[in-house]
């Protein structure tokens, strides 16, 4: 009996030993991220504008500056240093300053980041053959490395939120000299930044894989790896995340998801800006829409009320100008025309169509707009305008409609929030597509370059404003293009991960991925 507690004794004692040895289970290092597309585009930050490859640039590049995380405000205040730590200009706010951190390192050993990086990153931002937004550097006159740590930005014109050209967006992510120059057109399969995450592998239509970039300035991301899915079924999206296949997933943009999504275990659903701004531009030079009486019809046949509640309430909101709301020089006060499908026959009457019309165009296959896109077709059918779509995959879209290729094209965009950038891309003259300079402008529309101009080197804040709203009104009269909703970002993630700052708003359209995001569990 001695021998038999003597026993129980020592084997409790090991067990006990056991417990205290036994370490708690890590969290997690990995995260799996669902998107809403069938392949990346062009793993370029320059020649790249699809809404999937956004995010994974936003977690791969720097620019000089950024905003703060997890916020989208383009007040220069709340704009902070990336790799340059500070910056000044001179009186007239034509030059521009930059110091560069040091020791800042590109990617898979190519080097330091210097202000040779800087000068051939903005080169290559402004180069139409290398940019796919280029003319918003057109008032770029030169950029010079003053030394190893030090850039001089010289301006032809002072440009309206300058820095909003070079945080880590579009144009101004900074890429890495060497690699660009020695990998060449193989770049765009393997890019090479300085962010937080590194270009770790791709497979076609499948993932593309980042690791954390042991050398980042910041320090080592806490997240080991990122796997960004590709899956266009929102059905099989939402299945991979309610399984736990993945951890973050792009949303469906629409109330029911929302609601449903909020009812899951363990799951936090964000509603973020930018509100991308819907718009249907039509081709001013494209017959039958090279006749206003079209364009006023079609505009006539829209309810946006329906559409809003058709996606939700408290997930979309009725767009009011050309201009996303909340962007600096936005203004409400524009000619919209408003819902009203008896004027729209007149319309079309009038300009020889009283039976109606076909009209054949090139739609993406990217689910949330292809939903928004068949509501729009069922009520231009009710006037007699017959929507003749082709449905294609999201990157082949992309590619046709800067052929020229649609005479209506449907647009979702968000972009540095002032009025300047979206009417530059969407509505100046060295912005139509098919010409050297093409970015954006898909309705052929050049009513307002003057105004657009002339507001870029307003000095004044009131006249600035003053220009916006006259270039926003006179685009409108000329219906060069319908807007119809904003529509906010809208993710799920596991109530674990912590992105480590609220998520308030991400120019990249989807959440900020950095160096201190990580699971609690």
């Amino acid at each position: 009996m001695r021998r038999l507690i003597h026993c129980a004794a020592a084997l409790a004692a090991v067990l006990a030993v056991a417990t205290v040895a036994q370490p708690a289970l890590a969290a997690k290092t990995v995260l799996n991220v669902g998107m809403a597309a069938i392949d990346a585009g062009r793993l370029d930050p320059h020649l790249s504008a699809t809404t999937p490859d956004k995010a994974l640039f936003n977690w791969m590049f720097n620019g000089l500056v950024r905003m703060k995380q997890g916020t989208m405000n383009p007040d220069a205040a709340l704009i902070e240093g990336d790799l340059a730590e500070s910056w000044k200009s001179s009186p007239d706010g034509k030059q521009w300053t930059f110091s560069l951190r040091k020791g800042v390192q590109c990617h898979h050993g190519y080097g330091e980041f210097t202000a040779d990086d800087v000068v051939y990153s903005l080169a290559r931002s402004g180069d139409p053959k290398r940019s796919a937004f280029s003319s918003d550097f057109k008032d770029f006159d030169k950029v010079e490395a003053v030394d190893k740590y030090t850039v001089r930005i010289t301006l032809k014109n002072q440009v309206p939120s300058l820095l909003g050209l070079l945080i880590n967006y579009q144009g101004g992510n900074m890429v890495c000299k060497k690699a660009a120059e020695e990998m060449g057109e193989k770049f765009t399969q393997k890019p090479i930044g300085t962010g937080p995450f590194m270009f770790g592998d791709y497979k076609s239509k499948e993932s593309v894989t980042l690791v954390a970039n042991p050398q980042y300035y910041r320090g080592k991301p806490k997240l080991e790896k990122i796997v960004y899915r590709y899956i266009l079924s929102d059905a099989s999206r939402d299945l991979a995340f309610t399984s736990g296949e993945i951890d973050l997933t792009y949303g469906k943009q629409d109330q029911t998801w929302v609601e449903r999504m909020k009812k899951e275990k363990d799951t936090t659903v964000d509603v973020f800006d930018p509100g991308e701004l819907s718009v249907l531009y039509l081709n001013v030079d494209k017959p039958p829409l090279n006749d206003l009486r079209v364009r006023q019809a079609l505009a006539y046949a829209i309810d946006r009320n329906q559409i809003v509640q058709f996606k939700g309430k408290d997930t979309s909101r009725a767009a009011q100008s050309i201009v996303p709301i909340g962007y600096l020089g936005q203004t409400a006060d524009v000619p919209l025309l408003p819902y009203d499908p008896e004027k729209a026959k007149a319309l079309l009457k009038e300009a020889g169509y009283p039976n109606g019309l076909t009209i054949k165009i090139i739609h993406t296959n990217l689910p949330g707009m292809l939903a928004m896109m068949e509501v729009t077709q069922a009520q231009l059918r009710k006037v007699g305008i017959v929507l003749d779509m082709e449905v294609v995959e999201h990157a082949t879209y992309h590619a046709n409609i800067r052929k020229d290729m649609s005479p209506i094209v449907h647009y979702s965009a968000a972009r540095f929030p002032v009025a300047d950038t979206y009417l530059t891309q969407f509505y100046h003259s060295r912005s139509i597509v098919g010409t050297p300079t093409a970015v954006t402008n898909f309705s052929h529309c050049n009513d307002a370059d003057a105004e657009i101009d002339a507001a870029r080197v307003e000095p004044d804040s009131a006249k600035q404003k003053a220009l916006w709203k006259t270039a926003q009104q006179k685009l409108m009269t000329k219906v060069c293009g319908i807007p119809v909703y904003e529509q906010p970002q809208i993710w799920a993630r596991r109530a674990s991960l912590d992105f480590g700052f609220p998520l308030k708003g991400s120019l990249s359209l989807g959440p900020v991925i950095d160096e201190g995001t990580h699971f609690t569990q």
